[in-house]
């Protein structure tokens, strides 16, 4: 471990071995921080952020800072947690739960590029990317693999699916199904075909998500009744990524994108 000298690290914080902490950096009381982190100059941790290994905080990046929440009890005891080998550019910011015992979640090998932002009460499953100043608003979870572009914003309580891709500059305001690539104002755009083959889906599972994909978004109609009318059909979902899909549609606060194709 090594810590420079003008580092500002609480007496109470657990730092692993093989860890650094550059010039200036502030680490709060109640932070565990796990083996082999870069902790670069002026990056914050606050109280109760929990790191695992090989995580890298660039400089100036705020991590577990205070849910930005009206009437939030900062003595309230929460947490964020992120997973080994996740990388956080210069300036993100990272807010820890609204929940007392609760946490904000960055899942494992997340890369958070500079000046996103991830509110409170979030869920970002492992291999998560979010490009330069994408903004995630609270209790907003977003599946493995997934692509949120430069400048996204995304409503509150809003489901982001597995290996789903968001155009840049985009507005979610709507849950938006796996392996679906969305733009614009809540668009559904088609399936994300780069994505799907880049994850060694088999060419059988993507022939049936698009069977599904077009069961559920082609011709209009209430999308959760589609897609529950398809998953009782065998020629729909016989795939488990097609039967993923058609299941995301079961649950939700936030209604779901729709496509722009009749």
């Amino acid at each position: 471990m090594e810590v420079h000298p003008t580092a500002i690290v609480d007496l109470s914080a657990q730092i692993g071995a093989g860890s650094t902490v550059g010039a200036g950096a502030l680490i709060e009381a109640d932070v565990q921080i796990g083996r082999d982190c870069q902790i670069e100059a002026y990056a914050i941790i606050r109280k109760h952020a929990r790191l695992g290994d090989a995580v890298k905080v660039d400089s100036f990046a705020v991590i577990s800072g205070d849910p930005q929440a009206l009437g939030f009890d900062p003595s309230t005891v929460s947490h964020v947690e992120i997973g080994d080998r996740t990388v956080i550019r210069e300036a993100v910011t990272v807010n820890r739960a609204s929940v007392a015992g609760s946490k904000t979640v960055i899942g494992e090998d997340c890369f958070l590029m500079a000046n996103s932002h991830v509110a409170h009460d979030c869920v970002l499953e492992d291999g998560v990317i979010l490009a330069n100043n994408a903004m995630i608003a609270g209790h907003v979870s977003i599946g493995e693999k997934a692509f949120v572009g430069g400048g996204v914003g995304i409503h509150q309580f809003c489901r982001i699916g597995a290996y789903c891709m968001i155009g840049a500059n985009a507005m979610m305001t709507a849950d938006v199904p796996p392996y679906v690539m969305a733009a614009e104002r809540s668009e559904a755009h088609g399936l994300n075909l780069v994505g799907l083959r880049r994850g060694q889906f088999e060419p059988c599972e993507i022939k049936d998500l698009k069977r599904c994909y077009r069961a559920v978004f082609f011709g209009g109609g209430n999308l959760k009744k589609k897609a529950d009318a398809a998953a009782r059909e065998h020629e729909f979902g016989s795939t488990a990524p097609g039967a993923h899909f058609l299941k995301f549609f079961e649950t939700g606060k936030r209604g779901f994108i729709q496509s722009t194709r009749d």
